[in-house]
């Protein structure tokens, strides 16, 4: 191997240790604030207040993910949109050192998903375009493994320093997990293209708007290999989900009866498997295709709502804490799937000027989900039993599962069908 080989190898090297960091670290401080807010709020709340944790989120996520997306696809400063957002997301976390109201803390939750969701999509159309299309499930499936690695680390602190830490210092750690992957962005390459010239803030406003509220004429790139679907599904699925996730906390600790430090690792198995099934999966996906993987996850995800709400049946305690540990071992097994199946569709069929956008839009479908599974969920379990609301939340998963099934279009190239194709649905 010659001496520029061998550089090339290490920068490569250097490239996907930084883009771990980066994305563990993001991950992890997400995932750890979302975990102890909702613990402090249900000390003093109801199940709906604990539910609005996750909804203040999504609601960032919802609307601010295609437009750091646009921003990054039109100006071709992909890197300082990660790092920027980044930087200011850092900042939104230090006034929870100083605040305790459950709804201050909530609203603090949705200013830092604002910006903190500026590298999510962005990450994903690096990690896509350094893949490229041999290798696009691989590549994104080493991402997600290292996000999931991330959100392991955050389930197992946020249960050990629940109880070793007073709220402000708790805080105070989560904004330095935020600045390790703001500090990491900085140094990561971006192989993507870069447009030929800058435009001015008029033609940036004009051009966010075009793509964030297209015309009719504007929007066959959506309906490629049924696209616009998968976006639906991703929606009804993360309502499921993300409304079992948003509860959790509280139903280990109160129906099935686990101490905090038993409660971060059960949330932890999540994560902790899916830097498993990330790999296995985006093998897969560039072997046996996209589709499959996408309506497996999605019908896994629905049964994963059945089985959570099963862990409070068993009388002994001990089976109680199994049928958890499954519960959040199948979901890690089904987001892998799903997630691992959709980013490499996404990444299959969307425009290369788009990408960004398209990633981005992706994350908007599921703050969709996170906005409203949660408070539907909330509500019923303040009227019934978080029990019940999981399984009358898990019908929306198998919609979802039903519906991609029937309207996606496998994309993976070389497979059947090998090329993208408008669907007229």
């Amino acid at each position: 191997m010659s001496g520029s080989d061998e550089e090339s190898v290490w920068q490569a090297r250097r490239q996907r240790a930084l883009i771990a960091l980066a994305g563990a670290a993001r991950f992890m401080t997400g995932i750890l604030m979302g975990t102890v807010m909702a613990v402090y709020v249900g000390r003093v709340g109801s199940e709906f207040a604990v539910s609005m944790v996750l909804t203040a989120y999504y609601v960032g996520v919802m609307f601010f993910a295609p437009v750091w997306g646009a921003i990054a696809d039109v100006t071709g400063r992909r890197r300082a949109v990660m790092v920027g957002t980044g930087a200011i997301a850092t900042l939104a976390v230090l006034p929870l050192t100083v605040v305790s109201g459950p709804w201050a803390q909530i609203g603090l939750r949705a200013l830092y998903a604002v910006f903190a969701i500026g590298f999510v999509p962005v990450m994903l159309t690096v990690v896509s375009a350094r893949g490229g299309e041999s290798g696009r499930g691989r590549s994104l499936g080493f991402f997600n493994s290292a996000r999931a690695a991330g959100f392991t680390g955050g389930q197992v602190v946020a249960g050990v320093l629940l109880g070793l830490l007073v709220p402000a210092d708790l805080y105070l750690f989560i904004a330095g997990t935020s600045l390790v992957s703001t500090v990491a962005a900085v140094f990561v390459h971006d192989p993507t293209p870069t447009p030929d010239r800058k435009p001015t803030l008029d033609e940036l406003l004009a051009e966010i708007r075009r793509r964030l509220l297209p015309t009719a004429d504007e929007r066959a790139h959506l309906r490629t290999n049924g696209l616009r679907w998968l976006y639906v599904g991703l929606a009804l699925r993360n309502m499921t989900v993300m409304g079992v996730m948003s509860l959790a906390p509280p139903f280990l600790l109160d129906s099935v009866g686990v101490t905090e430090f038993v409660m971060g690792i059960v949330l932890a198995l999540n994560p902790a498997s899916q830097s498993v099934f990330m790999l296995l999966f985006g093998r897969l996906a560039d072997h046996v295709g996209r589709k499959p993987l996408v309506v497996g996850g999605m019908a896994g995800s629905g049964v994963f709502a059945v089985v959570a709400g099963a862990s409070a049946l068993p009388a002994a305690g001990t089976t109680r804490i199994l049928v958890a540990v499954a519960a959040w071992v199948l979901i890690g097994a089904a987001f892998s799937a799903m997630t691992t199946g959709a980013l490499a569709f996404i990444g299959d069929v969307a425009p290369a000027d788009r990408q960004s956008e398209l990633m981005g839009l992706r994350s908007t479908a599921k703050g969709v989900g996170g906005v409203v599974g949660p408070p539907i969920m909330g509500a019923i379990a303040t009227g019934s039993s978080i029990g019940t609301a999981f399984l009358v939340g898990s019908l929306l998963a198998f919609a979802a599962a039903m519906l991609v099934a029937a309207a996606l279009v496998e994309s993976r190239p070389g497979g059947a069908p090998a090329d993208a194709v408008a669907v007229d649905d």
